[in-house]
């Protein structure tokens, strides 16, 4: 799950946020919305980063917290697409 994302460059969602989605968190969570769209995870950034954080999604264990951190910090960094 862990993503490649250089430590100085601002996270983007297509390199960096939407490869830490799987295929089946994304088809878990379509009936709210797309985790392999944009849009979407920008639209929802806040209750997925406090999901994730909290280690209720993905479903079957928690995101490493490199992975949360990243995920925070492409948030904070202006949801870059």
């Amino acid at each position: 799950m862990t993503s490649d994302a250089q430590p100085d460059a601002a996270p983007s969602f297509a390199t960096d946020i939407k490869p830490l989605f799987r295929e089946r968190d994304r088809t878990s969570m379509l009936f709210a919305f797309d985790l392999w769209s944009y849009d979407d995870v920008k639209a929802h950034q806040t209750a997925i980063i406090d999901y994730v954080a909290a280690g209720s999604m993905p479903c079957d264990g928690p995101w490493p917290a490199a992975d949360v951190a990243l995920i925070r910090r492409w948030a904070a960094d202006g949801s870059l697409p």
